[in-house]
């Protein structure tokens, strides 16, 4: 039997993945579906052999604590796509190991489909020459991203976003409010700090004190702190609710939002929910990543709209004070508010229109032998 084998190494990815599953089961159920990553890929009937939770990592010292793991999977899957076992290897982000392993599919004559590719564009082009050697086909989440990977021979396709594959069960405002049980005439903040137990760990002290600054001013502010599954463990002795609800749904029931970088700006984004961004990483790998980033932001949602819609607050400028300020602007001030909702909506109109995993599925499909 067939198989095609997911690689999503953290919470995003496994989230993508699971969606181009359910699609691939429905126009080949024949195929048979394993890999590694976590608990919505394992819904959708993949089989893992290991989960992303033993590989997640953040930071580029970070990373060397998990070599020896991460080289012992690499063995295990290099073996099984020499083996013939592997008819398609579809990776999801994730490029420190993500890579390598394309690498083996290709000497292993297994044809590769990069679903959510290496962000190049702030990291520089360095890999774009080894990406189009190892890559059979690339499947691009941004808008921008498939000129640029084509330009150096790359076969990408610009799918659309994953996150507008929930676009028409994006709730109402009072509708997600109801389902959190936040009563419709609160205002709601809603913290998330990340879906990685190290961005937690960064991020929460941050985040709680630039709430309860808010919280001087708006005495009757309710606070949530949406935690991403599986990351319920990562917190202790918080002064909010933490709530493992969906993102879009408590974006969807929040006036604003404080969010670290990432995925879960464009899921604000989409739920129109005006935002601050702020990340924090250590003092080594900051140092490191400011000599390789090549971009002005670091907030996805910046990136696409191409300029800044969102304040950022980054690693030494991550004061709770000044983020706090952000925040009450953007509840108080409301020409400011207006303008940054009708930038979310130009952000969430550039990442094309629902259906990536079924584009993504199709894709799969013609590559299986």
């Amino acid at each position: 039997m067939a198989e095609v084998f997911f690689v999503a190494g953290e919470a995003s990815g496994d989230l993508h993945a699971s969606g181009v599953a359910a699609e691939l089961r429905k126009i080949r159920p024949e195929l048979k579906l394993g890999g590694i990553g976590g608990p919505r890929l394992a819904a959708e009937g993949v089989e893992l052999i290991e989960t992303y939770d033993q590989l997640a990592v953040m930071g580029l010292t970070e990373v060397i604590r998990h070599i020896p793991r991460h080289y012992a999977l690499l063995k295990r899957v290099r073996a099984r796509l020499r083996s013939g076992e592997i008819r398609l290897l579809i990776l999801i982000d994730y490029p420190g190991f993500n890579m390598r392993l394309a690498e083996s599919a290709k000497a292993a004559g297994v044809p590769v489909l990069y679903y959510v590719t290496p962000q190049v564009w702030a990291w520089g082009a360095k890999r774009l020459p080894k990406l189009a050697r190892i890559v059979t086909r690339a499947a691009v989440i941004l808008p921008f991203e498939e000129q640029l990977l084509r330009g150096y021979g790359i076969d990408a396709h610009f799918v659309g976003h994953p996150l507008l594959d929930g676009w028409d069960r994006l709730p109402t405002r009072d509708a997600a409010r109801a389902v959190l049980g936040i009563d419709k005439d609160a205002r709601v903040l809603v913290l998330y700090p990340g879906s990685r137990v190290q961005e937690i760990v960064r991020h929460i002290e941050p985040f709680v004190k630039a709430a309860r600054a808010l919280q001087k001013k708006h005495p009757d502010l309710q606070v949530i702190i949406s935690a991403a599954p599986a990351t319920e463990h990562g917190y202790s002795n918080m002064p909010y609710p933490v709530v493992a609800a969906p993102a879009l749904t408590m974006f969807s029931a929040a006036d604003v939002a404080l969010c670290k970088s990432g995925t879960t700006t464009l899921e604000a984004a989409i739920a129109g929910c005006p935002m601050v961004v702020a990340y924090r990483v250590g003092k080594l790998s900051y140092a490191i990543a400011r000599r390789m980033v090549k971009i002005s932001h670091i907030g996805l949602v910046n990136i696409v709209a191409g300029r800044e819609v969102a304040r950022e607050f980054v690693q030494g400028a991550l004061d709770p004070e000044a983020v706090a300020r952000s925040l009450d602007a953007l509840l108080t001030d409301s020409e400011l508010r207006r303008r940054t909702i009708e930038d979310l909506a130009e952000v969430r109109a550039k990442l094309g229109t629902p259906g990536a995993s079924a584009r993504v599925a199709r894709m799969a499909s013609e590559l299986v032998a």
